[in-house]
């Protein structure tokens, strides 16, 4: 039986376009059997389907309380309530913003999930 950990959040696509920001439905996903300690953003609506971008999972707890960067993505705090996460890609850059509440929820389960794996080991 996996341990994984999904959750959906509500996130806000930034943009340049007149409207500014489009409000998705995203899932935070966490596998603490997978090699590594990465935290999954899914985004649906994109033509192929669903949009997935990867991040190290203390790279989204550090960016809560101050602004982290790894490889091609960007987290930093955002007032006192949310958070932006940006992704670099050849094809561009998406920003999310998130409000951090749901965020330090799915941190809580990922890390309690991986103390239940560690004790039962």
């Amino acid at each position: 039986m996996s341990a994984a950990v999904e959750q959906h959040a509500r996130a806000h696509l930034v943009t340049d376009a007149p409207d500014g920001h489009r409000a998705l439905r995203v899932a935070l996903r966490y596998d603490p059997e997978g090699l590594t300690d990465d935290i999954r953003i899914a985004v649906p609506g994109s033509p192929g389907g669903e949009q997935e971008w990867t991040l190290p999972r203390a790279l989204l707890e550090q960016g809560l309380r101050t602004p982290a960067g790894h490889g091609s993505v960007r987290v930093w705090p955002c007032g006192r309530v949310q958070v932006v996460v940006e992704f670099h890609t050849e094809g561009g850059v998406t920003v999310l913003q998130f409000d951090c509440a749901p965020l330090v929820r799915f941190l809580g389960r990922t890390y309690a999930v991986t103390a239940a794996a560690s004790h039962s080991a």
